[in-house]
């Protein structure tokens, strides 16, 4: 997917909110939420995204750890969905 495509759907209702179902080509697919950090502009210009893993997810929200996220290339992505 383009920055844009994702971006666009992230934005709306999903960036440091809720959690969303991240389809791979060439991975299992994985529930995560997308976070903004200082270099959110930066990476989304890139197409690289920060995703806090399903596990993680309330940890981060207590916490705000970046480093309990992993980055995401978005060309890799090929759909997501609200859970």
């Amino acid at each position: 997917m383009t920055n844009e495509q994702i971006e666009k759907f992230v934005v709306k209702n999903y960036l440091d909110k809720a959690p969303v179902q991240i389809n791979f080509k060439t991975r299992q697919s994985i529930q995560g939420i997308f976070i903004k950090t200082p270099d959110y502009d930066e990476l989304r210009s890139k197409n690289l995204w920060r995703i806090v893993g399903g596990g993680s997810i309330p940890e981060y929200k207590k916490s705000k750890d970046v480093n309990l996220a992993r980055i995401f290339n978005g060309v890799e992505i090929t759909r997501l969905e609200a859970v």
